[in-house]
């Protein structure tokens, strides 16, 4: 997403569905999709990081990772490219320090992972599901 990595653990996602339309008010980066016979709530990260949508790439080739928190909420995320499945060793994947949690936008990541490659290590920050949504929260508490 943009220059970041992102993933997620595997215990997290729910399922990868081709992009369906997402329904909101525009102004914050959070809508809903039809799943089935239900609602989900869809989280546009690029345009949160970002302050941006991913408009350069088109919806039919976009792709929404369905997750599930560890209270059986879905969300979905909204991806530009095929989610990677890759199987990470626990050695490589670190903590990150709740001061850098605190002071970036990347708030959401719990840990890194970095993955040596032939030239430059790879680093991929790890989303934490139930982290995804605070941020709305905490806005409708103070308003």
């Amino acid at each position: 997403m943009g220059k970041l990595n992102l993933a997620l653990s595997i215990n997290s996602v729910h399922k990868v569905l081709k992009y369906t339309p997402v329904y909101g008010s525009g102004v914050q980066p959070v809508g809903v999709t039809h799943l089935g016979d239900s609602e989900v709530t869809v989280v546009d990260l690029h345009r949160r990081f970002f302050k941006s949508s991913q408009t350069s790439v088109p919806k039919s080739s976009r792709y929404l990772v369905i997750v599930k928190n560890t209270t059986g909420e879905l969300y979905g995320i909204p991806v530009a490219d095929t989610p990677l499945l890759i199987e990470v060793p626990s050695s490589q994947i670190r903590i990150l320090p709740e001061s850098y949690r605190r002071a970036d936008t990347l708030d959401v990541a719990s840990h890194v992972a970095v993955i040596p490659q032939e030239t430059t290590p790879l680093t991929v920050f790890v989303l934490d599901v139930d982290l995804l949504l605070p941020i709305f929260q905490e806005l409708a508490l103070a308003t």
